[in-house]
């Protein structure tokens, strides 16, 4: 810019406004300053007044509430209207009924014969015609109670009768006639029009008619049979009422007393059949049954729609009601043994309905089946004890081992319990089951079940045959042995379910047959052959050698152990015979084709090598061969790469032999127990060691050392002699030194501890000599000293803290 253009310039550019400007501005500054000054006035005088009024509301609305009482709090009903309505009348009802029993039973005599039949006709006719003035204004509770009041006055009146009038008559005919005239007077009472809508008359006149039949039959001393006869009769009518009557009330008092008489019926009949001394009285109680069977079998065929399970309980009773009276007819014309057949044969022959299709509802059909089951299962109930007894009778031979071959096969399973003497019908029983089992059912899902079944049941009845047809021994146990092999036979089948039916009742029959030759030598050698023969040539099949392996090698087992007893050896030298069981199931468990069969074969040969323990204890040299034996078998199975673990049970055998043959020997050096256990625990750890360098030594050498080491300190301490403390301390010292060459703290810790402890054991007189010598105020002193460098050397620590913490301080 040039110079002269500056001075020309600066007046014109000055920013301060001329003073009337100025002026002008700051008069409009000061003027809106007074409009909010008075906006701010008026806003703080309404907050003042805001404020004043709130605090003078509180003030007032406590006063009202001190000088206004509190309000009422209504509380909620507990109970309803109608139910305090009904038990007022229920009340009401029981204690007018009470005086009016007090009044005929207690005030009774104190007037005429005209006042008291004025008097209880009046009361009993004002509560009858009650009811009635009641519904029709809509007073149905107090109808009900003011008519319960009357039904109870007509009890009362019909006593008045007989104490007034009819003293002389019998009590028993009396009150079953009063029963009868009551029931019906109740009935018309309670299906008048004008008393229509009550409900406890009805009920009331059902449960009077529960006792006149009963009633009469008592009085005329008609005997069990008319008496169950009339439980049974008003049974049937309780029936027809609760199929014919709609009222809920009236059908269930009759479903109630229906099931109560009749049940009662059933039982006295039931009791009369069972206790029958003829054909006549067991007739006649079969009449009754078949009454009961009737009355069930109609109430069954009219129920329909909810009381389908009714349905069903009524049929099936009223098919063993069936089975039972014609069984007790029966039984009187057949042996005793053959009475359960008899009523099996009925019970079978109600299968019958299941063919009758259309003519009988499913419901009735359906119980009668469940009536035939039910016979079926009592009938396999009888015979289940003789087929126990023939399974388990031989039992008894395990204490009469090779004391004589019986006579016949009966003999020969009853051996301690004695033979019953209705067996015979046993097979027969079973085997229509087992028809009944293999025909009759039909539905896809049961009758593979059902044909399983039938198969057991056909087995037990087989061998039951041999004991009941009492045939020679030897012709007894050819039948078990046939039937043993043709069960396993029968496992080659490919469904499973029947496969192991088949292979249990096989299990079983060998069992069975290996109690049954127990009774002669010759017959346990045979058997025990056989049965180890059989099952080892069905264990070539994958899916039988998981139970046929086992089972081989345990009878193996046990035909070793009789072999040794035939020969006369001593058991501890059986033992060894023994010994081949677990060798031979060794050397085919992984050889077996069923992945399946190698635990369970291992298993048995274990349990063969405990039996070869068991029968060496006695022996103690054979006892530690025996035990070198199973290590070798054990050694050779760890072996294979999936059973190393085994490898643990083979050493514990190993060294049981030996700790079994020093003690033979009589040696009583603890390290002659020890140090076969050491020596190759430290191989061991030695090795997985050099495997897993990062190994705690205290896993790798703390159990082989303390093995030898702790046993030894202990018997040192106890040695009074010096060359066991020496040689102790020795080789403490050698594990100590090496434990400080290679910085392992298990030989460290453990040798110098055991070093240590053999020092002190050996120095201990001395330092007892040296206290002694000592004066008395010497312990004092050095225990003072003691505790002084203690606290010398925790001062110390203290202090190099503290210099840390300056040099720290600084740095910071």
């Amino acid at each position: 810019m040039p110079y002269g253009v500056t001075g020309t310039t600066l007046p014109v550019m000055n920013h301060l406004p001329p003073p009337a400007e100025e002026l002008r501005l700051l008069d409009a500054e000061l003027r809106q300053l007074d409009a909010r000054r008075a906006q701010l006035l008026a806003r703080r005088a309404w907050l003042v007044a805001t404020l004043q009024q709130a605090r003078q509301q509180p003030q007032q609305a406590w006063a009202q509430a001190r000088t206004q009482p509190p309000p009422v709090a209504w509380s909620r009903p507990e109970t309803a209207a109608p139910s305090v309505q009904n038990v007022l009348l229920v009340l009401g009802g029981v204690l007018l009924t009470l005086a009016a029993a007090v009044f005929t039973l207690v005030s009774w005599g104190h007037m005429g014969i005209t006042g008291r039949a004025l008097v209880l006709g009046a009361v009993t006719l004002a509560a009858l015609v009650g009811p009635a003035l009641l519904l029709k204004r809509g007073l149905r509770s107090t109808a009900e109670s003011v008519a319960g009041l009357g039904l109870a006055l007509t009890v009362l009146d019909a006593y008045a009768l007989h104490e007034a009038a009819l003293a002389g008559t019998d009590g028993t005919g009396y009150a079953a006639a009063a029963a009868a005239v009551l029931a019906g007077i109740w009935s018309a009472y309670g299906l008048l029009p004008a008393t229509a809508a009550l409900r406890l008359p009805l009920p009331c006149a059902l449960v009077a008619a529960q006792f006149p039949l009963l009633l009469w039959a008592l009085s005329a001393d008609a005997g069990s049979y008319v008496i169950s006869a009339a439980l049974l009769v008003t049974a049937g009518l309780d029936a027809v009422v609760a199929l014919r009557v709609t009222g809920a009330s009236v059908r269930i008092c009759a479903v109630v007393g229906g099931y109560g008489t009749g049940g009662w019926g059933v039982l006295g009949a039931g009791w009369l059949s069972v206790t029958a001394d003829g054909p006549g009285a067991a007739a006649r109680a079969g009449t009754l049954l078949l009454l009961a069977a009737a009355i069930a079998l109609g109430a069954a065929w009219r129920v329909s729609g909810p009381g389908v399970r009714h349905a069903l309980g009524l049929a099936a009773a009223s098919g063993l009601l069936t089975v039972g009276a014609l069984g007790g007819v029966a039984r009187f014309g057949v042996p005793a043994e053959w009475v359960v057949a008899v009523h099996l044969a009925l019970g079978v022959a109600l299968l019958a309905g299941l063919r009758a299709g259309q003519l009988l509802p499913d419901a009735v059909r359906h119980g009668v089946a469940w009536a035939s089951a039910i016979v079926q299962a009592l009938a396999f109930l009888w015979a289940l004890p003789v087929v126990a007894l023939v399974v388990m009778g031989p039992a008894g031979w395990l204490v009469r081992v090779w004391s004589g071959a019986p006579a016949d096969a009966r003999a020969a399973v009853a051996v301690e319990a004695p033979w019953p003497s209705d067996a015979a019908a046993a097979p027969v029983v079973l085997l229509m089951v087992a028809a009944v089992l293999a025909s009759a059912v039909r539905a896809e899902r049961w009758r593979p079940r059902a044909r399983l079944g039938a198969l057991g049941l056909l087995w037990a009845a087989a061998l039951l045959l041999p004991a009941i047809l009492a045939v020679p021994y030897l012709a007894g146990m050819s039948v078990l042995g046939v039937m043993t092999a043709a069960a396993l036979y029968l496992g080659r089948t490919t469904t499973s379910g029947a496969r192991v039916t088949a292979l249990v009742l096989a299990l079983v029959t060998a069992v069975d047959l290996t109690l049954v030759s127990l009774a002669s030598q010759t017959a346990t050698l045979v058997v025990l052959s056989m049965l180890t023969a059989l099952p080892a040539a069905a264990s070539w099949r994958a899916g039988l050698a998981p139970f046929t392996a086992p089972a081989a090698l345990v009878h193996a087992a046990a035909l070793a152990s009789a072999m040794g007893a035939a020969v006369d050896w001593p058991p501890a030298r059986t033992a060894l015979l023994v010994l081949a069981v677990p060798a031979a199931a060794a050397l085919l468990a992984p050889r077996l084709g069923a992945q399946r069969a190698t635990v369970p074969v291992e298993a048995a040969g274990a349990a063969a090598g405990l039996l070869a323990v068991g029968l060496a204890l006695t022996d103690p040299p054979l006892l530690a061969l025996v035990l070198a034996l199973c290590g070798v078998i054990a050694a050779g199975t760890a072996l294979r790469p999936d059973r190393r673990p085994v490898g643990y049970a083979a050493t514990a055998l190993f060294v049981l032999a030996a700790w079994v043959r020093l003690a033979a020997w009589e040696v009583g050096t603890p390290e002659a127990y020890t140090l076969p256990v050491t020596v190759p625990a430290l191989l061991v750890g030695a090795l997985r060691r050099r495997r897993d360098p990062q190994a705690s030594s205290w896993a790798a050498y703390g159990p082989g050392l303390a093995a030898t080491l702790v046993p030894s300190l202990l018997v040192a301490w106890g040695d009074p002699q010096w060359t066991r403390p020496l040689l102790l301390g020795t080789a403490a010292l050698l594990v100590t030194l090496l434990g400080a060459r290679h910085r392992l703290q298990a030989p460290l810790v453990l040798g110098g501890s055991v070093l240590a402890l053999v020092a002190l054991h050996e120095l201990a007189p001395y330092v007892v000599q040296v206290t002694g010598a000592l004066p008395r105020w010497a312990p004092p002193a050095l225990a003072g000293l003691l505790l002084l460098a203690l606290g010398a050397t925790y001062e110390q620590r203290i202090r190099d803290v503290r210099r840390v913490r300056e040099v720290l301080g600084r740095m910071n």
